[in-house]
């Protein structure tokens, strides 16, 4: 039986505080300045008082036995010093936020293929070489190049009315004059299987709702979720549907559609595959259980392209005394084409970028080299990480932290893949407490440093607030004004402290690969 994820404690040891108050003032009072609203998820810039902190925030477990004898050790003071330096100037800067507002606001959406994309790469190669951080530069990557196309559908039984859609990622398009069908509505992929014999020749629509986010678990539910949007073409596709329209992936909606890329099996009939609002799902399911009759019309434009040629932004803040060994800190810097891609993933970019230029700035040079990668494609084809792991592979990478999660109040951080790995990051927790990513709990990573965590590197997760994050995700939603300044600029600090700390600390003498 699998074992609940652990946490760190969140109150400051005796002897870690008398050291923070001794050594480290602007920390103390940076804490007791910190007001108490709740999580700003949606707001504007602007004069209007950002919140300090989530009262809403999940609760965090107490630390178990095997982590509290024996006494966890006191983090050194220049881990102090960090922290108290980072905590104290993200309470002051709006830098990442201005930055990533003038991203959103020049290039728009960053879809592989894309110009957007490719100058906002360039944008990204030329701010952190203007920075001051070292050998900025473009690593070249060949991408998918999908093009979305003109999209629309219209119900045309029992009664007749237009129905939003919007295509999903890597779908194939339908026949110019479209798909005409009557529709088969489905709860989930178990019921598509059960009513398989009912599917051919018809539009198969999966109204799967997702449940409401898990406060207490800090769970959003996605990973059971999205398996009707990575899925269900092919499913339905086996048993002869002509097309799928599938609920969109999240918990609250004002009728917005989600997209998201689709996995189509090798050995199954590709079929055209969209999005519907939960709102239309859910009429199409009354519908039908009302045993009414429902025919639709579906168009969709899309094409695949050759791929085009993109690029990893990258740049480094060298090591002074191990410059060979490497951590990646980073996120992915394209987006799907709705929204202007802020919350997925230019957040994440821009804290790798301010957390990398926080460090330079405050002369915190650790013993190794801290590596910014701005990745490509995360969103549909993972050819980013795989070409950096490519390129890279063979060089000592001890660690990468991947944001990819938006931008909400900071919360803290999913922890490598073992129980060692947990245990040797938990003494640092406490510092980490002024900025709100205090919790620490096993499991870590992220898709685009996955292929060197499977190779044995530790991988750490940024975990901000995600209560919000799937009302947003690969939506015409996701733009700039959700994003609160000081929720992105905290979380940047976080990444920097803990980067830093992964990069000054003496490597644990028991291997974290959980193959060791």
């Amino acid at each position: 039986m699998p074992q609940p994820p652990r946490f760190a404690w969140i109150s400051t040891p005796p002897k870690l505080l008398a050291l923070a108050l001794t050594a480290a003032p602007v920390l103390a009072g940076g804490c007791a300045s910190e007001g108490s609203a709740t999580t700003v998820w949606a707001q504007p810039a602007g004069a209007t008082p950002l919140p300090r902190a989530s009262e809403g925030a999940p609760s965090v477990e107490a630390p178990t036995s095997e982590n509290t004898s024996p006494p966890a050790p006191t983090p050194e003071a220049k881990y102090v010093e960090a922290a108290t330096k980072l905590t104290a100037m993200a309470e002051e800067d709006t830098r990442a936020w201005d930055r990533l507002a003038y991203v959103a606001d020049t290039y728009g959406h960053r879809l592989s293929g894309s110009e957007a994309l490719e100058q906002t790469i360039d944008w990204a190669v030329e701010t952190m070489a203007a920075d001051g951080l070292s050998n900025a530069r473009r690593e070249k990557v060949m991408v998918p190049h999908w093009v979305r196309g003109e999209e629309s559908a219209e119900i045309l039984g029992p009664t007749k009315r237009p129905l939003p859609v919007l295509g999903l990622g890597m779908t194939v398009g339908t026949p110019r004059r479209g798909i005409t069908a009557e529709v088969v509505v489905v709860a989930n992929l178990d019921e598509l299987e059960q009513r398989a014999a009912e599917l051919d020749g018809k539009i198969v629509v999966i109204n799967q709702p997702m449940p409401a986010y898990d406060v207490d678990k800090h769970d959003a539910h996605y990973g059971s979720t999205v398996q009707i949007r990575s899925h269900g073409a092919s499913n339905a596709a086996a048993h002869g549907a002509k097309a799928v329209l599938v609920r969109s992936v999240t918990a609250s909606s004002l009728r917005t559609l989600h997209t998201g890329a689709l996995n189509y099996d090798d050995d199954k009939p590709k079929i055209p595959a969209a999005a519907i609002t939960p709102e239309d799902a859910e009429w199409f399911a009354r519908t039908a259980a009302r045993g009414e009759t429902i025919k639709v019309r579906l168009t969709l434009g899309a094409k695949h392209l050759p791929d085009a040629v993109s690029a990893n932004a990258i740049a480094e803040l060298p090591g002074r005394e191990l410059p060979e060994e490497i951590v990646v800190i980073g996120g992915h810097i394209d987006s799907w084409d709705v929204g202007d891609g802020s919350t997925d993933d230019g957040s994440g970019c821009l804290m790798a970028m301010e957390a990398a230029l926080m460090l330079r700035e405050l002369d915190l040079i650790p013993r190794r080299t801290i590596r910014v990668v701005l990745f490509t494609n995360e969103e549909n084809g993972l050819r980013g990480g795989l070409a950096y792991k490519e390129a890279h592979g063979d060089e000592l990478h001890v660690a990468g932290i991947e944001a990819d999660a938006g931008a909400g109040a900071p919360w803290g951080f999913g922890i490598g893949a073992s129980e060692a790995d947990l245990d040797a990051l938990l003494p640092y927790a406490p510092l980490f407490e002024a900025l709100g990513a205090n919790n620490f709990r096993l499991g870590g990573g992220g898709a685009d440093i996955s292929p060197l965590t499977k190779e044995g590197m530790l991988g750490i997760g940024l975990r901000p607030d995600t209560s919000h994050y799937f009302d947003l995700h690969h939506s015409p939603a996701d733009t700039i004004d959700k994003i609160a300044p000081y929720h992105l600029e905290r979380n940047a600090a976080a990444m920097a402290l803990m980067a830093y700390i992964l990069a000054e600390r003496e490597i644990p003498a028991v291997a974290a690969s959980p193959e060791n």
